[in-house]
């Protein structure tokens, strides 16, 4: 062991933090182990994004060329910005539905507390539980009925009321740190229980309404199933189902490449959104462990 000089104090110090970085370098190397395994997909998809149909090269090797015909073809040709178009309508109506019927909704049953509100938030919690796929059959009838295949209504709805029952939950805990003191001084103040809501409740809603709004919007964005079987022709296609469109049958073949392509075009929005939104998800979510 290595002679250390200093005050007996300091000795000490040194001593322990060098113990502790000895105990702790297997941290460091499991991050790194989990940092890989996410970053190692989106590498592959920039890579392949970037190389031709034609090029079999492996996926982890950098090509030594700039192909950016992906790109213009996906822009240009491929219904990319008309994709985008649906796509941005249906998860801005998804996400403005769950949000603004989920907080209206959970300060009454915040508010009053009662055995039918208790009753009210464990249907939501088991509505949670209920599977999408599992009533697919059963809506896909109905919807049929209603004549709504290759509108985007169904999917909005459909989406929103399984949106709702998290947002009403995370919105009542959250109301429920808000001190009720603050509604009794409004209605002295002579407001209406509208305006107590609209002028003193919301304001105080936006960390958790900023996790709402990505949870719910990456969602909505990334949804598959449902827009597969209402958005049949290619006009209403979102950006999942215009990558999907890549991948052909057997005799058209695929183009793999064109599909990473569009899917890292689809990716930009939410990571954009997600960097400007970060430091209300963020306390959304430290609020939402300490309340």
């Amino acid at each position: 062991m290595d002679k250390i000089k200093g005050h007996p104090e300091s000795l000490g110090k040194k001593i322990q933090e060098r113990n502790k970085k000895e105990k702790v370098w297997w941290k460091y190397t499991v991050s790194l182990v989990i940092f890989v395994i996410y970053l190692l997909p989106i590498y592959v998809l920039v890579v392949m994004s970037f190389k031709e149909k034609t090029d079999f090269s492996s996926r982890l090797l950098l090509p030594d060329y700039l192909y950016l015909d992906n790109y213009i073809k996906a822009l240009k040709e491929g219904g990319f910005l008309n994709a985008l178009k649906n796509t941005c309508f249906v998860t801005a109506l998804t996400v403005g539905i769950i949000v603004i019927l989920g907080c209206m909704a959970a300060y009454p049953l915040s508010r009053n507390r009662s055995r039918l509100n208790s009753i009210i938030k464990s249907i939501c919690m088991g509505v949670m539980m209920i599977p999408s796929l599992s009533i697919l059959v059963g809506v896909y009838t109905e919807i049929v009925s209603m004549n709504g295949v290759n509108c985007f209504w169904p999917v909005i709805v459909i989406g929103a009321a399984f949106g709702l029952p998290t947002a009403i939950l995370l919105y009542s805990n959250f109301i429920n740190s808000i001190p009720s003191s603050l509604d009794e001084a409004a209605a002295l103040d002579g407001a209406s229980p509208f305006k107590t809501f609209w002028h003193v409740i919301l304001p105080q809603l936006k960390p958790v309404t900023a996790t709402l709004v990505i949870q719910q919007g990456v969602g909505a964005w990334n949804n598959f199933v449902y827009p597969s079987y209402f958005l049949q022709k290619p006009a209403k296609y979102t950006l999942v189902l215009l990558i999907r469109q890549y991948f052909g049958t057997a005799d058209s073949g695929s183009n793999l490449n064109g599909a990473a392509a569009v899917a890292i075009l689809s990716t930009l929005p939410i990571v954009v959104l997600y960097i400007f939104m970060q430091k209300y998800f963020i306390q959304g979510q430290i609020d939402g462990a300490v309340k």
